[in-house]
């Protein structure tokens, strides 16, 4: 043990000579006094390496002085961690730990009277109180939270014009600019006199953690945005305060991000974000065990009675938080020096919402379109949007091929393009898009974002299960299409039930099912089994069609084929039993059906009934999404579309242009699809897996087939192999799933 702590002590003791000193930047001159006072303490304590002081006399100035080498190390709070992370790529290295949670300083809450019915969902419209402008719990973390869930949209990344659109009124003192919206001031009280009203200071009575809460307490607002200990700091008599003396923590909640309440105590649960602490951060290429060796030996002499410089006391310079945190415990070493683990996801994802920069948005958005109809709809979009002043301004950009619109956009001479299921895998996969908004669809629509299924006769003699397919009869919706193929195909080739040889799929599929019918298979090198169940029309002609002249073709001809006993398995659309059954398909081959005859396979091996697909399901197809260059800032392109639907999302507004209505271009889903009623946010579906799907993701990945891709493929793997992908794109031309 004693060999290795001195093997320890002699890496150490290099390392600290290969340092010939640490210059740390301070951001004040009260902080460069405490910061020389701290040298001399040091090096008369013969802590090595030597501290040096440099003046970057701002926080932003120490971050790009440290990325310039005119400096080695600072303390940053969590904002400043994220942008000095990803800006400089700096990393923390020493964190403060404090009384109350170890890398944790505080937990901001939204505080709301028991009394009110709102939760975190129903916040649009009400009234609030917050600590200050840019201030951590009472703005950053609140606001970069609302726009990061979806919950508020910001135009343009003009984020006080969005809090203001979002709430009734607010105090949000030091928000009496010139710049900012009147109503962010509105519910601010001043002092007794009525004076100083929305100024950051204690002569607002509504400023601060105690104020926001006196504002919510005073029913001046209907949720206050403060710190875990707020409440508890001014209720139940802790408080001398004359408006305090009376109030009771149990009268108030915390508003939970599930939409849930809780009570004021339940912050470890239920809060918008954990504050992270402050942390000394440096170059990516700096080894930070020195700086945690030095700062440690430091905190050892110079931390506690006795000694006349004190590194967590900045009383002496009559000023608080010099350096650290005066209310720091100790420094420890940070293990995983990366930002974002130091912040945590909660925190993160609130920073990353927050940096929508006005000022780093294009002047215009370069939006792909691909046909000659959505040339004309993407230009009279352009116009419209522009006539609203609605920002960034769309650019339209053509493009021969939805791969050549991803290739644009991953060079960055386009922005956004929308795409569906397996375009968007490509898009993420292979060229790094993101998805940054979604479309939403009618619950009744047929082109709604769905279930695929496999549907099959309820029986007590013949229960087989997803594992038993082998051997059966197959009934396909068509060749290439979504819930009828490459879903259920590719998920059983990716789970092994399906084994191909030489990439050919479907004879691996005439292999695996007895007989099949698959409409459109009926091609010269596709085997006879893919069309032996196959009807064709009355007179028995145009056999396994890809139209509805063969009668088991599409979700219904399907379904057909599973009814008649044809086939012994369907795969379709979730609603398809439905659409057929109890009554509502009157054709002879329907009318006495049953939804309650039918049941579903599920992937865990299970049998469940056609209504609870939503648990039971080979895979939902998702919706087509936005999708952009990760460098594109997705809270500005949503909130660019959300307030652009406000005009133009209904098909009965009276603005002219109709952003889910593509009949006066004489097309079909141009730009968006025509059955969307809502662009919605992505919420927590960040990446094109996220949005997918675990299960629609697998069901393309069985269709890769390692084997059929070459190893040299300089551009990553393609989606589908050769032979489906014309298929796919025939698909999308008609228009079909």
């Amino acid at each position: 043990m004693q060999s290795s702590r001195s093997v320890f002590c002699l890496l150490f003791f290099h390392a600290a000579l290969s340092l010939e000193r640490i210059r740390w930047c301070t951001v004040s001159e009260k902080e460069h006094f405490k910061c020389k006072d701290m040298s001399k303490a040091f090096g008369e304590a013969g802590i090595l390496p030597p501290l040096e002081c440099t003046e970057g006399e701002s926080a932003a100035n120490c971050t790009q002085m440290i990325k310039d080498d005119l400096a080695d190390a600072v303390t940053l709070d969590g904002r400043l961690i994220y942008q000095a992370g990803k800006e400089h790529g700096l990393k923390p290295v020493v964190g403060e730990v404090y009384d109350q949670e170890i890398g944790i300083s505080y937990y901001a809450v939204a505080v709301v009277k028991k009394s009110s019915n709102i939760t975190i969902n129903s916040l649009k419209g009400v009234s609030s109180c917050h600590t200050g402008i840019n201030r951590t719990a009472g703005w950053d973390v609140p606001v970069g939270y609302l726009i990061d869930s979806g919950h508020l949209a910001a135009m343009g990344c003009d984020l006080p014009q969005a809090v203001s659109d979002y709430f009734n009124a607010s105090c949000v003192p030091g928000a009496n600019g010139a710049n900012y919206p009147k109503s962010l001031c509105q519910l601010c009280k001043g002092d007794s006199a009525g004076q100083s009203k929305c100024e950051r200071g204690s002569q607002e009575q509504y400023y601060g953690y105690t104020g926001a809460f006196r504002c919510l307490a005073e029913g001046a607002g209907e949720v206050a945005f403060v710190k875990h200990s707020t409440v508890p700091e001014n209720t139940d008599g802790r408080s001398l305060s004359s408006w305090a003396q009376r109030l009771r923590s149990q009268d108030f909640q915390l508003l939970c991000r599930d939409g849930s309440r809780a009570d004021v105590m339940e912050w470890r649960t239920c809060h918008l974000a954990p504050v992270p602490a402050r942390a000394v951060v440096v170059r990516p290429d700096m080894d930070g065990t020195v700086v945690f060796q030095l700062l440690n030996q430091g905190q050892k002499r110079f931390n506690g009675v006795g000694t006349t410089f004190q590194m967590f006391d900045s009383a002496a310079y009559s000023s608080q938080n010099l350096l650290f945190q005066d209310s720091t415990a100790e420094l420890v070493a940070i293990t995983d020096q990366n930002y974002q683990m130091w912040l945590g996801d909660e925190y993160l994802h609130a920073m990353q919402a927050l940096s929508c920069d006005p000022n780093s948005l294009p002047e215009s958005l370069n939006w792909c379109v691909i046909s000659t109809e959505e040339i004309w709809k993407c230009g009279e979009m352009a116009v419209a949007f522009k006539n609203k002043n609605l920002k960034p301004t769309i650019q339209c950009i053509s493009a021969k091929t939805k791969e050549q619109c991803m290739e644009l956009i991953q060079q960055k001479e386009s922005h956004a393009v929308v795409l569906g299921g397996a375009d968007i895998y490509t898009a993420g996969k292979t060229y790094g898009l993101l998805p940054a908004a979604g479309e939403s669809y009618s619950a009744d629509d047929n082109n709604n974002a769905y279930y695929a299924v496999a549907l099959v006769k309820r029986s007590v003699s013949n229960a087989f299960t997803i594992s038993d397919l082998e051997g059966k009869k197959s009934c396909h919706t068509g060749l290439g299409r979504t819930a009828g193929w490459n879903i259920p195909i590719g998920m059983l080739i990716k789970r092994g039930f399906i084994k191909t040889r030489d990439c050919d799929i479907p004879q691996a599929v005439s292999e695996f099912f007895s007989a099949s019918c698959v409409p459109s298979a009926k091609q010269d090198n596709y085997p006879s089994k893919l069309c032996q169940l196959c009807i064709g029309d009355d007179s028995g002609n145009n056999k396994c069609h890809a139209s509805n002249q063969e009668r088991y073709y599409s979700y219904s001809g399907a379904f057909r084929c599973l009814a008649e006993d044809s086939g012994d398995v369907a795969f379709v659309k979730h609603s398809t039993v439905f659409e057929n059954t109890d009554g509502k398909n009157t054709d002879s081959w329907a009318r006495n059906l049953k939804s309650s005859d039918f049941q579903l396979l599920c992937l865990n091996g299970a049998r469940a009934e056609v209504t609870q697909f939503a648990e039971c399901h080979l895979a939902r197809v998702p919706a087509q999404a936005v999708m952009v260059h990760p460098d594109t800032s997705v809270f500005a392109l949503y909130g660019l579309l959300d307030k652009a639907q406000d005009y133009f999302g209904n098909s009965s507004n009276e603005n002219g242009f109709k952003m889910f209505d593509s009949s006066t271009f004489h097309g079909k889903n141009l730009i968006f699809k025509d059955s969307a009623v809502e662009i919605v946010p992505v919420e927590e579906k960040r990446t094109y897996t996220e949005w997918l799907g675990s299960e629609y993701v697998e069901s393309l990945e069985g269709m890769e087939t390692p084997q059929c891709l070459g190893a040299g493929d300089k551009i990553g793997q393609y989606l589908l192999m050769t032979v489906v992908v014309p298929l796919l794109i025939l698909c999308q031309i008609q228009g079909l799933d």
